[in-house]
């Protein structure tokens, strides 16, 4: 079982193929940076129309069961997520509304300060607010994956504590590796993996050591090092990956309807577009290149098993439905 835990591409029957050729047999996507409800329910309406036009290679999945039925008919399972709370508004009724409609995970925040919590960009991180709490509860009744990827430190850590089901940290890398702006401390990793949440390691160039530069015995080392932190069964891959995005979308990305002004994220102008992907990770048929990466490492076949689907197939198994 190959499971992405995060990619926002721009879609197309191309990128569908090559998920089909590289053996992918679910992808979690973002169909949410800071659209409304109805604006989501748009993008939905966007998605129901690949899965008509495109049966033989992608189909939508709400449940473990529909990674497998996926994967036996040979298609790529497609699972809905939010990058912010835009979608529910201020009306945590949305949640469960939200999940009805195929929604499995959402960030209570996307880098910003939002009504649930606080963004790692912000200067003071007050923790979840009065609204998060109750939204986090409504998201824990439902099977709807709290995901802190995007969030500051207190907030997630707050987050892991109230959260009475385990959750999610989709695509971030650990901050004692390369220490970007939203990468993740020991403290967190420790947090989320006690309380049987999930990480999955991003390959996004801002994120890794050494950027585009870094080499994939850089990139398995680091899993290794999680690994002892974490223990093997709370790791897998959230890539990330922004496949042949135009720099317009980075704009929408990280500054919606916010700012007038461009901002810029993890550092100065230079970080303006999308930077291009280490060589050994191209696109969704490259995922191959890790496997063999962890095997260099030591790992077993089984260990290389989990982090590459098996635990993040687990994780849709026990959370995606009502508590």
């Amino acid at each position: 079982m190959l499971i992405d835990g995060l990619q926002y591409a721009n879609w197309s029957e191309k990128i569908f193929r090559q998920m089909r050729e590289g053996g992918v047999d679910a992808v979690h996507v973002t169909i949410c940076y800071h659209e409304m409800f109805r604006e989501t329910v748009a993008n939905i309406e966007q998605w129901n129309r690949w899965f008509e036009a495109y049966p033989h290679l992608i189909c939508h999945a709400k449940t473990g069961d529909d990674v497998r039925a996926a994967q036996k008919a040979g298609q790529t399972a497609i699972l809905f997520g939010f990058q912010n709370c835009s979608p529910i508004e201020d009306d945590i009724s949305l949640v469960e509304i939200c999940h009805t409609l195929g929604a499995r995970f959402m960030q209570l925040t996307y880098n910003n300060q939002s009504l649930l919590a606080t963004g790692a960009y912000e200067a003071e991180d007050s923790g979840l607010t009065r609204f998060g709490k109750q939204v986090v509860k409504e998201m824990n009744r439902v099977g709807l994956v709290v995901d802190m990827s995007h969030s500051a430190e207190r907030s997630t850590l707050e987050a892991i504590a109230f959260s009475e089901r385990p959750i999610a940290i989709t695509h971030a890398n650990p901050h004692n590796w390369h220490p970007g702006l939203r990468n993740k401390s020991d403290t967190v990793l420790k947090a989320l993996a006690e309380s049987g949440g999930m990480l999955g390691f991003s390959l996004y160039p801002h994120h890794l050591k050494n950027g585009t530069q870094c080499t994939l015995t850089s990139f398995c080392e680091m899993i290794g090092r999680t690994v002892d932190l974490m223990g093997i069964d709370h790791i897998g891959i959230g890539s990330d990956l922004c496949q042949d995005q135009p720099d317009s979308v980075v704009e929408w990305m990280r500054v919606g309807r916010w700012s007038k002004e461009i901002d810029y994220g993890e550092g100065s102008k230079d970080n303006a577009g999308f930077p291009p992907q280490p060589p050994w990770f191209q696109d969704n048929r490259d995922f191959s290149n890790i496997a063999m990466g962890l095997a260099d490492m030591g790992f077993s076949e089984e260990e290389t098993a989990k982090v590459m689907g098996g635990n993040w197939l687990r994780f849709f198994d026990e959370n995606f439905g009502p508590a």
